[in-house]
């Protein structure tokens, strides 16, 4: 009998995150679904069905990472695969960030990033086996008006997931990202629908002329989770329509 996968998925109890838990539990894999909100994270998990697993943890509290981390290892008896999607976002003048405003997103997109990464490859080692996937975000591709911390956040995820990638190698652990570009989520909906002028810029610079779907960039995840890339790692990849390259 072939040994059931195990996943954690961080900020997964909506959105992008969510999307990507149902694939991995539709594909019949334990998925841990990390949130901070203990109801909230709770139905989803009933939503996603019996392969669902709550996991409450902030990711902020960085010192309760490694027990939380050794507990699903035991729990689970493996983790296969770390999608570390929880991350947070801030639209604000340049000129107006505050240096404590900075250091919050780089503190929960980088810091906690980093924290649960190193834990969860640690049990990968034992294994010899083991994929992390990192969302990134077009705001690492190429400059965005009034999200200077987010972009700098993601684009030191690039940066990671090509070191994380060489460094973690020789122990059978690959590490790959997926940069989502301009998603249809009922927050982006609402965010493009009452700004017409930048829908219109959106979608003019997307060759494909559309949002793309939350189950694009699970599918994308889904792909870098399984053996199909079992020799891929250290990539990056846009999963948004052709905006990166769109003129």
């Amino acid at each position: 009998m072939t040994k059931q996968l195990t996943a954690v998925v961080t900020g997964a109890n909506a959105g992008l995150g969510f999307a990507t838990a149902k694939k991995l539990c539709e594909k019949g894999i334990k998925t841990y679904v990390n949130g901070r909100n203990k109801e909230k994270t709770e139905k989803a998990c009933k939503e996603l069905g019996e392969n669902a697993i709550p996991f409450i943890l902030d990711l902020n509290d960085l010192d309760k990472i490694s027990a939380a981390v050794e507990r699903i290892g035991q729990e689970a008896e493996s983790i296969d695969i770390l999608v570390n999607n929880a991350g947070i976002n801030m639209k604000k003048e340049f000129l107006e960030v505050t240096n404590e405003e900075f250091q919050n997103i780089l503190h929960t997109n980088v810091l906690g990033l980093f924290a649960i990464s190193r834990e969860v490859a640690k049990i990968m080692k034992k294994q010899n086996s083991g994929s992390i996937i990192n969302i990134s975000s077009m705001a690492a591709q190429y400059g965005i008006p009034k999200v200077i911390a987010y972009s700098a956040s993601k684009t030191a995820v690039d940066g990671m997931t090509r070191a994380m990638a060489v460094d973690l190698a020789q122990f059978g652990i690959r590490v790959n990202a997926v940069a989502p570009g301009f998603i249809e989520t009922s927050m982006s909906r609402k965010a493009l629908n009452n700004d017409p002028e930048r829908k219109n810029r959106v979608l003019s610079r997307t060759p494909m002329g559309k949002l793309g779907q939350p189950s694009d960039i699970a599918d994308a995840v889904y792909y870098f989770a399984t053996s199909e890339s079992a020799f891929v790692t250290g990539t990056i990849l846009p999963v948004d329509g052709g905006n990166s390259i769109g003129f």
